[in-house]
């Protein structure tokens, strides 16, 4: 596993909080806005509510409108403590030195569920038609006039519930070379690749494709579920992935996109983060994704897992959800709507930093 970069100066000052002496210390954590969410005011308030919370990292699709959305989000945030503009007694602690989360963008090797599109004719909808798609969909992407491509992060709940089977599914590509100049500019600073075991091609022509930027950035996150011969497949990327990562994550997509169905989807979150823990590679920290919600840090500890970093999706969406939807394009110009979301928002995040 990775060893203390001293010679980072995010890592050299005991009393500056940073996201990676947090990935170190083993209480990281992530917010996943989706790879194909692309609703430009709800990644702004996300930013600017999970920074207030605490969050070590932020990750989204790499549309740079979406990321300069988060880096907006964040930086208001930042303005705010500056300000000493806090207003919930509960939130003190945000008086002192905030840090300021890391941006990642996420890719795809080979055909994925998170990169994807639900659509449908709404002329083809039966008018009886009770649409269960739409009371299933979490983000109310599913209209009338069919699904909001801006709003569909491709978590197919919708697919099985149509009675008449008009919705169907189409890949959402995104091109590498389109963010490098925002890594060089340093406003994204994480890159995440997600694959599976048996792409080794795929994994090899994408990592080529970022290869130019990589040496830029201070972390890479590899996003896989289980499959056959797993610890082969994670060797050779480590093999593969020249120049090495500064930082490097492994994230286990217990069960994708699945964190607000309810406590048990955690399950397969930690059973896949104790078997890549107990596969000893040589490089890199374990985290949790897929499934993930307000569950999960305590089941670890019962466990006994030690995972260095918890990632949460479309749970830590939910749970801010409803102020979001009541706060506009600016949830700072609504203060009780805002401080109400970052108390939900760091209840959350608090779990996986008081972890000993």
């Amino acid at each position: 596993m990775n060893k203390l970069l001293n010679s980072d100066p995010e890592l050299k000052s005991e009393k500056s909080p940073s996201p990676l002496r947090s990935l170190y210390t083993h209480q990281w954590f992530k917010l996943i806005c989706g790879a194909s969410y692309q609703h430009i005011p709800s990644v702004r308030n996300l930013a600017l509510v999970y920074t207030l919370a605490g969050a070590d990292c932020i990750d989204m699709a790499p549309d740079p409108a979406i990321v300069r959305a988060a880096r907006a989000g964040i930086d208001a945030a930042q303005r705010m403590i500056n300000d000493r503009l806090i207003i919930d007694p509960r939130l003190m602690y945000h008086n002192q030195k905030l840090a300021t989360p890391l941006i990642m963008v996420s890719f795809n090797a080979g055909e994925d569920p998170h990169f994807r599109k639900a659509e449908f004719d709404h002329m083809a909808c039966p008018s009886e038609c009770d649409r269960p798609c739409e009371t299933a969909c979490p983000t109310n992407a599913i209209q009338f006039s069919g699904v909001s491509d801006l709003l569909c992060y491709g978590c197919g709940r919708c697919l099985p519930l149509c009675p008449v089977q008009i919705i169907h599914t189409r890949e959402q590509v995104y091109r590498p070379d389109a963010i490098y100049d925002l890594v060089i500019d340093g406003t994204i600073n994480a890159i995440e690749i997600h694959t599976m075991p048996g792409r080794i091609t795929e994994f090899a022509q994408l990592w080529q494709q970022l290869a130019p930027v990589v040496d830029r950035l201070k972390l890479i996150a590899v996003s896989f579920p289980d499959g056959e011969n797993l610890k082969e497949y994670l060797t050779a990327l480590l093999d593969l992935m020249q120049p090495q990562p500064a930082s490097l994550i492994w994230q286990t997509d217990g069960r994708p996109m699945s964190g607000d169905i309810g406590n048990g989807t955690t399950r397969a979150a930690l059973l896949l983060g104790q078997k890549v823990l107990e596969l000893g590679l040589p490089k890199g920290f374990v985290q949790l994704a897929g499934g993930t919600n307000a569950s999960t840090v305590t089941k670890l500890r019962a466990a006994g897992i030690n995972i260095a970093g918890v990632a949460y999706g479309s749970y830590a969406r939910q749970l801010v959800a409803n102020f979001l939807d009541r706060g506009g394009d600016r949830l700072e110009a609504h203060p009780e709507l805002l401080w109400q979301a970052v108390v939900q928002a760091k209840e959350l995040v608090a779990q996986i930093k008081s972890r000993t």
